[in-house]
C-alpha cells in the first residue's frame, strides 16, 4: 500500500508540475502571439501618421499658388500662407528651402533663415525630386532654430529605472521627429525649392494613445490598464502611456538592458516577457529606422503579465483540488483491494514455511476464483512438481559422477585441439619466415632466368625450357608474395575515399583485358553515397580480386553488375559485385576464405587472394558475405563503416 501510495502521489505531483508548465506556457505563447499582432496594428497607426504628414507636405508643395509666390519672392504672403497650413494640420514645423537646400522661410521663427539643410537625409532625397517621409533624430541646435518651445519639449532627464542599462550621460537634448519633404517643381519639372514639415514625438501622446485605444480598447485588470504603447528614442521613453508608481506617464524612463541589447544593438525584434518601468509585461519591440536604415528608436506594445499568471494559477488550483480528490478515492479503493490480496497471501506464506521444513505434501486452501485462486492452484501444482523433481534429483545424483567423467574426457579432447591449433599457428609463422628468407634469392633466380631467356633465340633447344623456368619462378614469387601479404598484413593507410571512383578505376583497368571483351558491365550506384575513411589502395586490391574471379567464373562471357548503397542511418555503405557465372558449390563456399584453398587448375591461382581480401575488410571493421547458386552466379557483398574506430 505504501509503494502504491508513493507512486500515486509522485504521479500526481509530476502531473501537476508539467501541467502547470504546459498551461502557463500555452497562455503565455497565446499572449505573445496576440502582442505580435498588436505590434503590427501599432505600426499601421505609426505609418498612417507618417503618411499623413507626407501627404500634407506633398499637396502643399504641389499647389500652384505656392510656386507663384516662390517665383515672385512675396515672403510675407508665403509666411502667412504656410503658417496657416502648419496650424490647420497640426504640424510642429513647416519650412521652405531653396533648391540648394538653404532655408528661405521658417514658419515658427521667420527671423532664422539662410542656414544650409542640404546635408539633411530627407532634404537630400527631396533635392533628387523624391517625396519622402521618415523618422529622424533632430539635434537641439536644429530645434532651437525652429523654436525654444520645441527644444524644451525634447529636453528630458534620464530617470533611474530598474533593470535598465547604465548611461554615462543623464540628459537627452535631441528629439525624434516624423519628418517629410517634397520638391517644388515648375511646369517644366525644374526644381524651384523644397518644402519640409514634421511633428516632434517627444511628449506627444497622440500616436501611443491611438494605438492603445484601437488595440487594447481601455481594458483594465484590478484597476490597472492592461495594454500599453511606447515610442522610444534610442532606449529613452519619449512618448508612452505606461504609468509610473505615482500614476503619471513614465516619460524619461529607460529600456530594460536585455531588450536594448537585442533590439538596438543587434537590430532584432523582441517578443517575450520584459520588465517595463515597475512590472512584468508580455511585450513586443521592433526597431524604428531612419531613411538611411539606422536604428533611431523602438516601437513597443505590451500587456500586463499578471492576468495570464493569475488565470494559470486558478486553473492549476482547480486541477490540484481534482487531483487531491482522485488520490483520496484511489486510496479507498487501494485499501479494499489490498486487503483481499493480503489475506490469501498470508496463507501462502504459512504454506511456504511448511514446505521449507520438508513437508512437500502441504497444500494451500483458497476458495476464490480470482487471480489469487489461480496462484494458489499453481502453488499446489508446483509443490507436486517439487516432489517429482526431488525424486528425479536423487536419480541424477547417482549418474552425476559418470557425467563428470564424460565431460572431463571432452575437455581433454578440446585441449588436444587447442594444442594442435597452436602448432598450426607456429607453422604459419615459420612458413612466413621461410617465405621472407627465400623471397630475395627467388627474385635473383627470376631476374637471371629472364636475362638468359632474352639472350636465347627462339630456335635454341633450351628456349622453351627457359620459358617454363621463368613462368614457374614467377608463380613461386607470386605464392611467396601472397604468403607474406597473408602472414603480415599491412595496416590500412586511412583517408577519405570515394567508393564509386575506386570501382570506376578498377573497371577502367579491366576493360583493356582480353578476358573482359565479351563481358557486359552494369553499374547501379546509389545517389549521394557518403565517402568512407579507408585505405583506397587496399580496397582497390579487394575489388580487383573479386572482379577478376567473377570474370574467370563466367569464362569471359556474361554480365558483371556493380551495385552500391547505404543504410538509412548512414553508418555503413555496401558494395555488391555480382556475376552470371557457374556459381560455387556449397561444400566450397565453407572453405572459400581459407588460405591456399582454390578451385582453379594447378598453376592458375595460389588460393590466397580471397583470404587476403577477407583480412583487409576485417582490418577496416567491415564484413564480406557470399551468395552463390550453381548455374546462376555469385554475389559478393562488402559492408564498410563510414568511419573506422581509428579514423
Amino acid at each position: 500500500m505504501l509503494s502504491s501510495l508513493i507512486i500515486i502521489i509522485l504521479c500526481g505531483v509530476l502531473s501537476l508540475f508539467f501541467g502547470s508548465r504546459l498551461i502557463r506556457d500555452t497562455l503565455i505563447s497565446q499572449a505573445q502571439a496576440k502582442v505580435r499582432h498588436d505590434l503590427s496594428s501599432a505600426w499601421m497607426v505609426f505609418n498612417e501618421k507618417l503618411n499623413t504628414i507626407k501627404d500634407i507636405v506633398r499637396m502643399t508643395a504641389a499647389r500652384e499658388s505656392l510656386r507663384d509666390l516662390l517665383r515672385t519672392g512675396q515672403v510675407d504672403i508665403l509666411l502667412r500662407y504656410l503658417t496657416r497650413v502648419r496650424s490647420e494640420n497640426g504640424l510642429d514645423t513647416l519650412t521652405l528651402l531653396d533648391r540648394q537646400g538653404r532655408v528661405l522661410l521658417r514658419t515658427r521663427s521667420p527671423q532664422n533663415t539662410g542656414d544650409d539643410q542640404s546635408r539633411d537625409d530627407v532634404v537630400s532625397q527631396a533635392r533628387e525630386r523624391k517625396i519622402v517621409a521618415a523618422p529622424q533624430i533632430v539635434s537641439r541646435d536644429e530645434l532651437l532654430k525652429e523654436s525654444e518651445q520645441l527644444a524644451a519639449q525634447a529636453l528630458m532627464d534620464y530617470i533611474p529605472t530598474p533593470r535598465a542599462a547604465p548611461h554615462a550621460e543623464n540628459r537627452e537634448t535631441a528629439g525624434m521627429m516624423l519628418k517629410a519633404a517634397a520638391p517644388i517643381l515648375n511646369e517644366e519639372g525644374a526644381l524651384l525649392g523644397i518644402l519640409t514639415g514634421g511633428i516632434l514625438l517627444n511628449r506627444n501622446y497622440e500616436i501611443v494613445d491611438r494605438i492603445k485605444g484601437i488595440v487594447f480598447k481601455e481594458e483594465r485588470y484590478k484597476g490597472r490598464e492592461t495594454g500599453t504603447a511606447t515610442i522610444f528614442q534610442n532606449d529613452l521613453r519619449i512618448s508612452t502611456n505606461v504609468k509610473n508608481e505615482r500614476g503619471d506617464r513614465a516619460v524619461g524612463t529607460l529600456l530594460m538592458a536585455e531588450v536594448k541589447k537585442t533590439v538596438l544593438d543587434e537590430g532584432r525584434p523582441w517578443v517575450a516577457r520584459a520588465f517595463v518601468v515597475n512590472d512584468w509585461y508580455i511585450t513586443a519591440y521592433e526597431p524604428i529606422r531612419d531613411i538611411g536604415g539606422r536604428i533611431v528608436g523602438i516601437l513597443y506594445v505590451g500587456m500586463l503579465e499578471r492576468p495570464y499568471i493569475d488565470a494559470a494559477d486558478r486553473v492549476m488550483l482547480t486541477f490540484t483540488l481534482i487531483a487531491a480528490l482522485c488520490v483520496a478515492f484511489l486510496l479507498v479503493i487501494l485499501y479494499f483491494s489490498t486487503t483481499r490480496i493480503v489475506q490469501p497471501l498470508l496463507k501462502m506464506a504459512v504454506a511456504t514455511r511448511e514446505i521449507a521444513r520438508g513437508d512437500l505434501s502441504h497444500k494451500v486452501e483458497v476458495s476464490s476464483r480470482d487471480e489469487i485462486g489461480i496462484l494458489a492452484d499453481s502453488f499446489n501444482r508446483m509443490t507436486e512438481h517439487l516432489r517429482e523433481a526431488n525424486a528425479k534429483l536423487m536419480d541424477w545424483g547417482n549418474t552425476l559422477e559418470r557425467k563428470v567423467e564424460d565431460r572431463t574426457q571432452e575437455l581433454r579432447q578440446v585441449q588436444s585441439h587447442l594444442i594442435q591449433s597452436e602448432k598450426l599457428a607456429s607453422i604459419g609463422k615459420l612458413a612466413a619466415g621461410i617465405a621472407h628468407e627465400i623471397n630475395n634469392p627467388l627474385g635473383g633466380v627470376l631476374i637471371y632466368s629472364h636475362l638468359v631467356l632474352e639472350d636465347t633465340p627462339p630456335s635454341h633447344p633450351h628456349h622453351e625450357n627457359l620459358k617454363k623456368i621463368v613462368k614457374e619462378t614467377t608463380r613461386c614469387k607470386d605464392i611467396v608474395k601472397g604468403l607474406l601479404d597473408f602472414a603480415r598484413p599491412k595496416e590500412p593507410q586511412r583517408a577519405e575515399t570515394d567508393i564509386h571512383d575506386l570501382l570506376d578505376r578498377c573497371l577502367a583497368f579491366t576493360e583493356r583485358q582480353a578476358l573482359f571483351q565479351n563481358i557486359r558491365v552494369e553499374r547501379s550506384y546509389a545517389r549521394d553515397l557518403p565517402r568512407v575513411i579507408a585505405d583506397g589502395g587496399q580496397l582497390q586490391q579487394v575489388f580487383m580480386n573479386i572482379i577478376f574471379n567473377a570474370a574467370e567464373g563466367m569464362t569471359g562471357n556474361g554480365t558483371l553488375t556493380l551495385r552500391t548503397g547505404h543504410d538509412p542511418t548512414g553508418d555503413r555503405v555496401s558494395i555488391e559485385i555480382s556475376d552470371t557465372g557457374h556459381g560455387i558449390r556449397d561444400a566450397d563456399k565453407k572453405r572459400l576464405f581459407e588460405p591456399f584453398f582454390t578451385t582453379k587448375d594447378v598453376g592458375q591461382g595460389t588460393g590466397l587472394g580471397l583470404a587476403i581480401c577477407y583480412g583487409i575488410i576485417q582490418k577496416h571493421g567491415g564484413t564480406i558475405d557470399v551468395w552463390s547458386e550453381v548455374g546462376k552466379g555469385t554475389t559478393f557483398t562488402i559492408r564498410l563503416p563510414r568511419e573506422s574506430s581509428e579514423s
